[in-house]
């Protein structure tokens, strides 16, 4: 039985229980939630991880992506890289190795970390196609359906699932006028497939089989969004919302299952459009969680993509993004390496509070007081202890020793606190 589905009959399950508990809010909201589709727990039956809520009312949740691949790969790297995620606030793991050790990886990610894990299956059926077959066009139906039940099986808690990519979807990418084409690896997975084949996705084709394996499990599906914008000249497309569209039929369907459901979104958007691309998410697929990568607001800032995203994110959580995927600075360049995860997960923390002030989530606010109090009263480990990253604010305030405590060396004598302090 899905969450959503014990939630549809009134029933109060731990997961639930727990959710409402950490989010602070009474526990009749989360199962009126999760029976709308408006909030997901990503928990499969035969996984350990701690629940996690996402939606509408909840905290703004964040996702660090990690992963191997055949040019780097290390299992025990990746590990600890899960390990650095968490502890600086992600909330969930995606595991995108697509390394030929790419299930040891998945499999000690899972023993050592205990939050929601993710994957995208279509790796494992193009690894596995490359391998057998000769390349990953070689696939077949069989094997990226085998995939997703693998994955189930091993205890995945969310699934990424591009069944919005359509023949006639990327014949209209081929004539639009983009300069990136298609820049999700899963989607041009699924492209290249369709121009070598000449058939239907069967992941869009199959779906209600897909919806079958995620009922089973209780996997929660990330309906992806492989024709999100690569670059800002792309945001905004016919072929990205005309996706969209589609997503929100899926949608739908995995409702009318009892199937908890989630959508991907862009990628690269201009400000000016994250709020429209928010809204009409929103509409289009019936208020599910939206999940966005960045947005990344500019395409300018290679080695610095995690506060481009940052930016965009805010924006996005404050328009009511639900779950943000954090950018690393090594995006675009490299397989990002312990310290930009740990920079990746800190600026999505960042983007994710700016958020819920902006949509006054239980908490956010009352955070922000704390800290204020803390800095009028020069309580500078209470500073610490609320700051999303405890160790480089006490290095800072390390690097030259002052005897006075209610001053730093910005300042000093002249700290504006204390001159009003001292003459009230």
């Amino acid at each position: 039985m899905t969450q959503m589905k014990e939630a549809l009959k009134g029933n109060i399950t731990d997961e639930i229980k727990s959710v409402a508990e950490t989010e602070g809010i009474d526990v009749q909201n989360i199962i009126k939630g999760l029976a709308s589709g408006r909030i997901v727990i990503p928990k499969n039956i035969n996984g350990k991880s701690r629940p996690v809520g996402i939606g509408k009312g909840l905290k703004t949740k964040i996702n660090a992506n990690i992963g191997s691949s055949s040019e780097l790969e290390k299992v025990e790297w990746e590990v600890e890289k899960a390990k650095v995620a968490v502890k600086y606030g992600a909330d969930t793991i995606m595991d995108l190795s697509t390394g030929p050790e790419y299930e040891k990886v998945l499999k000690a990610i899972m023993e050592t970390v205990n939050v929601p894990i993710g994957t995208v299956p279509i790796y494992e059926a193009g690894i596995t196609a490359s391998n057998t077959k000769g390349a990953v066009v070689n696939m077949d139906g069989d094997d990226m359906l085998r995939a997703i039940e693998n994955q189930a099986k091993a205890g995945v808690d969310f699934v990424t699932v591009h069944c919005g990519i359509t023949k006639d979807l990327i014949n209209k990418v081929k004539n639009s006028n983009r300069i990136m084409g298609i820049v999700s690896r899963g989607g041009s997975f699924l492209a290249a497939w369709i121009l070598k084949n000449q058939e239907e996705n069967p992941l869009f084709k199959n779906y209600d089989y897909i919806l079958e394996i995620a009922e089973e499990y209780d996997v929660t599906l990330s309906l992806g969004d492989g024709l999100r914008p690569g670059c800002l000249h792309d945001a905004s497309d016919v072929p990205q919302i005309q996706e969209l569209v589609t997503l929100g039929e899926l949608v739908g369907k995995a409702r009318d299952k009892g199937v908890q459901v989630m959508v991907e979104g862009p990628g690269h958007v201009p400000i000016n459009q994250i709020k429209a691309n928010i809204d009409i998410q929103k509409t289009i697929c019936k208020d599910a969680p939206f999940y966005v990568l960045g947005p990344l607001v500019t395409d300018l800032a290679p080695g610095y993509d995690h506060i481009t995203s940052a930016i965009g994110g805010a924006i996005a959580a404050a328009s009511g993004a639900d779950f943000l995927c954090y950018v690393t600075p090594a995006e675009h360049l490299a397989i990002p390496n312990i310290d930009d995860v740990k920079e990746g997960v800190i600026a999505s923390k960042i983007a994710a509070e700016a958020g819920d002030i902006a949509k006054g989530v239980n908490g956010a606010w009352e955070r922000e007081v704390e800290m204020a109090v803390a800095r009028k009263n020069f309580d500078w480990q209470k500073q610490f202890e609320l700051a999303f990253d405890e160790e480089k604010p006490t290095k800072c305030r390390e690097r030259k020793h002052i005897s006075e405590q209610d001053m730093c060396t910005m300042c000093g004598e002249f700290c504006a606190l204390r001159l009003v302090r001292d003459n009230i």
